[in-house]
């Protein structure tokens, strides 16, 4: 879009006029009139604003693809409605990345304009793990359901967005309360082994949500009109991301934590619904946009590498998803959304990932074999179980193999053969390490590659860091 070798310094630094900036509102409703700011400070605004950005347009993204176009390819149904797949993720499902392929998904994009969500679970057998994750627009992390917190007994819970506020009603066991006006619930439900898919059914069948009206048997409350939703490009994160960050804002009350912020936003003509339209903009103000764009990417690429600490070459992350936890870290949170978008709390699950080997080289199966073993005692810590996925580098999507294997997980452990001394060796590779090591084979793509060890409902080891996972060994 611009070109690359421009830098800030060395470059002169130009205000621009009042006459000039009521020239671009009147094209384009962007930058106000009364200020003046140079071609820097619009940068650094829009860099900081596309930091703001990125995750709540990844969310968009899922939300446009799942729940509103039904010709996306992944489209799975109607808002206020638990949507299951009965099956887990593979390398055909590309909307969300990094997903996993342990638990099998159920969904409700919540609607909260009008009244709240009820969502009810039914009784679980104790020995099934599940969660029900609660996702606000920006990304956060508010609430939880399951059997950590609520435990796998059945229960009713509600879900209030911002213009309700009402106390927990009869029949109600947990109130939860949504920054936002549209709300995602992510429902995952332990599957044990493909023999286990008929139960995991009846488990997700049990999953419902309703309006808190129909809950309480009384009559619908008006229904709220149906927005008039952007179609989703990719543009939307490059030049068009803060015309998508304009029309989500309606959705999301500025909290007293932001009020600076937004008034930051909106001296470039970001603003609730209002126009954004970079093409009408001045040239200097298309550069200054365009760069703040282009780095703000930037950083959250950088900030993606360095999540966590380093070790044993796993990059390892102690996170807290919530609004509190981020604490106004908005460069994280993104560099969080591109490295998995809807990450749990590492209370809830942990993600370990690995991107280099024991020498500090980037994994490659086109070059190397490798392995992680285990000794023996030292499995992942856990309270419920803890798998292995392979990731493609590039698309950090599920990767394609001739025996359909994404992970390997403590689920497949009788199936998994031990060495001599108790220890447990995983083969990644590109080809099968022989007959006698294939169940214990991760297949991995021709080219470069990653790893999420996911550790469910982790123990204390795991989370205090006494615990850590072996390095990745190349072994040729």
């Amino acid at each position: 879009m611009f070109n690359p070798d421009l830098r800030r310094k060395g470059m002169k630094r130009k205000a621009l006029t009042t006459g000039f900036l009521c020239a671009a509102v009147v094209c384009a409703g962007a930058v106000r009139a009364e200020t003046s700011l140079d071609l820097w400070e619009t940068h650094d605004i829009a860099e900081e604003a596309y930091t703001y950005a990125f995750p709540m347009i990844g969310n968009y993204k899922a939300m446009y693809e799942f729940n509103i176009d039904k010709a996306s390819g992944q489209y799975k149904g109607l808002f206020n409605q638990v949507l299951s797949d009965a099956r887990v993720f593979t390398p055909k499902d590309t909307t969300v990345i990094v997903p996993n392929s342990d638990t099998p998904y159920s969904m409700c994009q919540m609607d909260l304009r009008a009244e709240p969500i009820v969502f009810c679970v039914p009784d679980i057998d104790k020995n099934r793990y599940y969660s029900v994750q609660l996702v606000d627009m920006y990304t956060f992390n508010y609430g939880y359901g399951g059997s950590r917190t609520t435990g796998n007994k059945a229960g009713c819970y509600m879900v209030a967005g911002p213009n309700w506020k009402g106390e927990k009603p009869v029949g109600i066991d947990k109130l939860f309360r949504c920054e936002t006006n549209f709300s995602l619930a992510i429902f995952r439900t332990q599957l044990f082994n493909p023999g286990d898919l008929e139960n995991v059914k009846k488990v997700q069948s049990g999953y419902k949500a309703m309006q808190l009206s129909l809950f309480q048997k009384q009559p619908a409350l008006p229904t709220t009109p149906e927005p008039n939703w952007p179609k989703f490009t990719m543009k939307a994160f490059k030049k068009e991301a803060f015309s998508y960050l304009n029309f989500l804002f309606q959705f999301c009350p500025a909290v007293p934590q932001e009020k600076a912020l937004r008034e930051k936003f909106s001296e470039i003509g970001i603003a609730p619904d209002n126009s954004f339209e970079l093409d009408k903009l001045s040239l200097e103000q298309k550069l200054g946009i365009g760069l703040g764009i282009k780095s703000g990417y930037e950083k959250i690429e950088k900030e993606k590498k360095d999540l966590g600490k380093e070790v044993n070459g796993w990059r390892i992350m102690d996170l807290n998803g919530s609004r509190a936890g981020y604490n106004g870290n908005y460069l994280v949170r993104a560099a969080v959304a591109l490295a998995g978008i809807y990450a749990n709390d590492s209370s809830e699950v942990m993600y370990p990932m690995a991107y280099v080997d024991n020498k500090g080289a980037p994994l490659d199966a086109s070059k190397y074999k490798y392995t992680i073993s285990f000794a023996e005692g030292q499995l992942p810590p856990v309270n419920a179980f803890w798998s292995i996925t392979m990731y493609d580098e590039k698309s950090q999507l599920l990767v394609e193999n001739p025996i359909n294997r994404y992970l390997i997980n403590s689920p497949m452990m009788p199936n998994l053969t031990k060495d001599a001394d108790g220890s447990l060796t995983v083969y990644v590779q590109k080809v099968s390490p022989g007959k006698e090591k294939e169940s214990n084979w991760l297949p991995a793509p021709n080219g470069k590659f990653f790893l999420v060890l996911r550790l469910y409902w982790p123990k204390q080891a795991a989370l205090d860091g006494s615990w850590v996972p072996p390095a990745v060994k190349r072994t040729e």
